[in-house]
């Protein structure tokens, strides 16, 4: 847990024409949140998000959600990007890497993380239904291309198996929790440190 003084915590606040978002997060929290993007699947994903990180989470969202739900999820995807950014500064002592195989029911799906300062996304997930209930499931990767892109995060997310679209959707969610929270951490035998022989994370 970090002291008051390095804690690594940050809000931020996007307001476009099409949305007003705010997103706090602690990464060393206890995977407390208080979410509400008026998407009810989206918040039980972002719910999961926040619980197995371990991080704290505060995101409130209002869109236009009566064209769809693709600005709301994007931009929600960009503010807690931001917000992951703001909150590891200079990366100082992080773990760095980490990677899962997670399994629910008859799914199983890989996510690994490198906390790089260089942006991208690999998406290797098919969904058998094209919504979740109301939901999109498309989405899904405009979310985690959003949080990659603003975090400065490499991350990759390959679904090996499973037949229900929300066992997918959950587990991709769960998986990339996980290896945040490992990656996130700060490594006692390196902390204070940027790990990497570039001397920076940042790009």
């Amino acid at each position: 847990m970090a002291s008051a003084e390095t804690a690594r915590r940050s809000s931020v606040e996007r307001k476009t024409n099409e949305t007003a978002i705010s997103a706090s997060i602690n990464l060393d929290g206890s995977g407390r949140s208080d979410i509400a993007t008026g998407i009810g699947f989206f918040d039980h994903m972002l719910e999961q998000l926040s619980r197995h990180s371990l991080i704290d989470m505060d995101v409130k969202a209002n869109g236009d959600t009566h064209i769809d739900d693709h600005h709301t999820v994007e931009d929600t995807g960009i503010a807690i990007g931001k917000a992951l950014a703001q909150a590891l500064g200079e990366r100082r002592g992080v773990t760095r890497y980490a990677s899962l195989d997670l399994a629910m029911d008859e799914t199983l799906t890989r996510a690994a993380v490198d906390i790089s300062g260089r942006p991208y996304l690999v998406w290797n997930v098919a969904f058998p239904s094209p919504k979740i209930g109301t939901f999109d499931t498309e989405l899904f990767r405009e979310f985690f291309h959003a949080l990659a892109q603003n975090a400065g995060v490499t991350l990759h997310i390959a679904n090996h198996y499973g037949d229900n679209s929300h066992h997918i959707a959950e587990t991709c969610f769960k998986a990339v929790a996980r290896v945040l929270r490992t990656a996130c951490e700060i490594d006692p035998r390196q902390a204070g440190a940027i790990p990497s022989t570039k001397g920076t994370l940042n790009g």
